[in-house]
This record gives structure tokens, C-alpha cells and sequence, in this order.
């Protein structure tokens, strides 16, 4: 499996990756360039829209459009008129916070996570919206919250704080959202740089991105165990998500640095598995 560069986007922190099934187009962010980016492969056309705000996830809504997490917010974003409507904010007494990776889960619930906009250890926390539209805390005490996923039976969420090297498994209740009993799934090697966003395939594997570590890797997450990875020529991969019209392509987001200049691009794998279409915000 060989990365090729399908946007040389040049982005400062190129993050959270979310194919769009309906329009065949492929959704993510620069988090300190404050742009939403849409991807057309068929084209070639990468669209860009400036939000002036840090951007950490956008996710895709059922009755059309995005939510996107911002540094002061959720809120919905029309693509089409470049609207923005205010949901909600639950860290308004933390304007030194921004919202990071968020994903929806299997019930069409939005999830996503803080981090200090420095870095500081254990001042975020990860959030769930449901029909209510408003975010409610699930776990406090987060470093730098990141990549999510739901096995295929939706009874595990996977969850990443990126500073602890490990991904986290909780039992999940579909019905109500809650999670449970908490237990390491993977521990990414010292070596190998830090997990950052994730994603997983139909055969329940989960994928990670490795910030300086220059690769995604492939884990099954009920061993532990690594089954292969994929070298790139950039050293801070963020995240990946499957699409194409198959959806055994994996898209990788990547952040800029000095050393190489497909940094900060967005690459795309052909893969000999398949991945799970991106749920909806219902």
C-alpha cells in the first residue's frame, strides 16, 4: 500500500477527514489555518472555506450540511450560502480551549473532545450531543482528545488522549450512549510516535495516524497486536478515514513542518480492505 499525494494543500495542521457517501466528496480541516476544506476526487478540486476560528472536526449532518467543531463552539455550516448558526459551547469558562477530533457514533450522536490551545496536560474533556443539541460532558482530565471509533457490532467505543500512547476500548450502549469500563486496547511503541486520529474497517481493525511517527498503522484492537502499517514521507500524519466510491481508500490528513514539502498535504491508500461510511448527526 503506497500513499500518493492528492492535495498539496501545504496546511498547517491538516486534521479530521470525513467522507461524504451522498456527494462522493471528502470533508477535513486546517486547524490553525481556521479553513474547512472540500475534496472532489473526481475533479481534482479541493474548495476551501475560512471560518475564522481554529476548526478541529467536521462531521456530516442527515438533513445536509456539517457541524463543525470550533475553537469558541459547535455550529452548523451550510457549504452551499457559507451560513454558520451557533449550537452550543459547554467550555465558555475555558477561552484558552478548543474543541479537537470529533466523530458521530453509530446512533447518530455528535462526540468530541478539548485540548488546551497550548497543550497543557488534563484541561479537556470529551462531549456528547444528542437530539438535544446541547454537549454533555463524558470524561474529564483530557490531554489532547483525538481519534474515535465503533467496532461494527456497536458494543466498543475506541478512544484516543493522545499524551498516554494508548487507544482506550469502553463498552457501549447504543441505545443511550453511554460507555463503560474502561481498558487498554493498543499501545502505540515509544519509537513509533504518538496515536493521534483514527478510523476502522469493516473487518473491525481500527487504523491510527501517527503524530511524528510517520505512518498508519493497522491494530486489531482484542489483541493488541499490529498487523501492518503504511510509510509516509511526512513525519506528522493526523488522521485518516476510508472512501471512494468502495470505500477502500484510505484519505490521510498530514501537518506541516520544515523538513518535507508534501507536508500538510492530504494523501490518499488504495487498501485491500474496506471501510464504514461516516455516520450522520441525526
Amino acid at each position: 500500500m503506497k500513499a500518493e499525494l492528492v492535495v498539496d494543500a501545504k496546511a498547517m495542521l491538516g486534521e479530521g477527514p470525513c467522507w461524504d457517501d451522498r456527494e462522493q466528496k471528502l470533508y477535513w480541516v486546517d486547524i490553525i489555518g481556521k479553513t474547512v476544506h472540500c475534496y472532489d476526487p473526481e475533479t481534482g478540486e479541493n474548495q476551501t472555506l475560512h471560518v475564522n476560528a481554529y476548526v478541529g472536526c467536521v462531521v456530516l449532518k442527515e438533513d445536509g450540511g456539517l457541524l463543525a467543531g470550533l475553537q469558541n463552539g459547535i455550529f452548523s455550516i451550510d457549504m452551499r450560502t457559507y451560513e454558520r448558526q451557533f449550537i452550543d459551547n459547554p467550555e465558555q469558562q475555558k477561552p484558552e480551549n478548543r474543541f479537537n477530533d470529533g466523530k458521530v457514533d453509530p446512533s447518530g450522536r455528535f462526540w468530541a473532545g478539548t485540548m488546551h490551545i497550548d497543550g497543557k496536560q488534563q484541561e479537556g474533556a470529551l462531549y456528547r450531543m444528542g437530539s438535544d443539541r446541547k454537549m454533555h460532558k463524558v470524561i474529564d482530565d483530557i490531554s489532547i482528545s483525538n481519534g474515535l471509533a465503533w467496532d461494527i457490532k456497536q458494543k466498543i467505543m475506541y478512544y484516543i488522549d493522545t499524551p498516554t500512547r494508548k487507544v482506550a476500548a469502553f463498552d457501549y450502549d447504543p441505545r443511550t450512549g453511554k460507555i463503560a469500563n474502561k481498558r487498554t486496547a493498543v499501545i502505540i511503541p515509544e519509537n513509533e510516535g504518538y496515536p493521534d486520529g483514527m478510523t476502522i474497517d469493516a473487518e473491525g481493525m481500527i487504523w491510527v495516524a501517527h503524530w511524528d511517527g510517520a505512518r498508519v498503522s493497522r491494530w486489531n484492537p482484542h489483541k493488541g497486536e499490529k498487523l501492518t502499517e503504511i510509510l509516509f514521507p511526512v513525519r506528522c500524519v493526523t488522521s485518516c478515514c476510508f472512501g471512494g466510491k468502495e470505500l477502500d481508500e484510505l484519505y490521510v490528513t498530514t501537518a506541516n513542518d520544515e523538513w518535507n514539502d508534501e507536508a500538510g498535504g492530504l494523501f490518499r491508500v488504495k487498501t485491500t480492505v474496506k471501510g464504514i461510511a461516516s455516520t450522520r448527526f441525526r
